[in-house]
C-alpha cells in the first residue's frame, strides 16, 4: 500500500495530528512531500515493489526517505540540527499514525533514525552518492526478530523478513 493511501485510511483525530505538524512549519511541507515522492520514486526504480515488504529494501526505502527529508530542509532551514529535528518529527508521528505491527514500527523508526544519522555523517555527499553509500549499507542490514536485537544495531539497518 502507498503511503498517501495509508495517509488517507487515517481516521479524523490521526489526520489532524499530521495536519498540526505541517501547519506548524508550512513551509517544509512541499520539501516534505517532494522527499517523499523522490524516494518511492527511487526505491519503486531499485526495487520495484518490494519495499513496501518488512526486508532491506523497506529498511533502505525508511532511511532514504528521512535523509532526502533532512537534505530538503536543510534548503529552507540552512540548519542541519533542525532539519534532522523535523525529520524525526514527521517519520515518528507517521509511525504512530499509520498503526503498523508493533514490530514493523520500531523497525521503521529505527531505520528512520539510522537515516537521519547517515544524513549526518555524509552530509557533503550528492544525491547519487549517498544513494550508492547506503545501498551498500542496506547490504549489511541485519535481520532481527525484537526489539532487543535491534537496540543491539544501533548503527546498521535492521529488517523483519527476506
Amino acid at each position: 500500500m502507498s503511503i498517501w493511501a495509508r495517509i488517507w485510511q487515517l481516521n479524523t483525530g490521526k489526520l489532524l495530528k499530521l495536519s498540526l505538524l505541517f501547519f506548524s512549519r508550512p513551509l517544509y511541507v512541499i520539501p516534505t512531500i517532494k522527499a517523499t515522492k523522490k524516494a518511492l520514486l527511487i526505491c519503486d526504480t531499485l526495487y520495484k515493489g518490494s519495499h513496501h515488504r518488512s526486508n532491506k529494501a523497506n529498511a533502505f526505502r525508511h532511511a532514504l526517505w528521512n535523509i532526502l527529508i533532512c537534505r530538503n530542509i536543510m534548503k529552507y532551514s540552512k540548519n542541519k540540527q533542525k532539519s534532522v529535528f523535523w525529520a524525526q518529527k514527521v517519520g515518528d508521528l507517521y509511525e504512530k499514525v499509520t498503526q503498523n505491527e508493533f514490530l514493523d514500527e520500531a523497525m521503521d523508526i529505527h531505520n528512520n533514525a539510522i537515516g537521519r544519522i547517515f544524513f549526518l555523517n555524509n552530509i557533503e555527499q550528492n544525491d547519487g552518492e549517498m544513494i550508492d553509500l547506503l545501498q551498500k549499507m542496506t547490504q549489511n542490514a541485519q535481520k532481527t526478530k525484537t526489539i532487543e536485537a535491534m537496540q543491539c544495531h544501533q548503527n546498521k539497518l535492521v529488517y523483519l523478513k527476506e
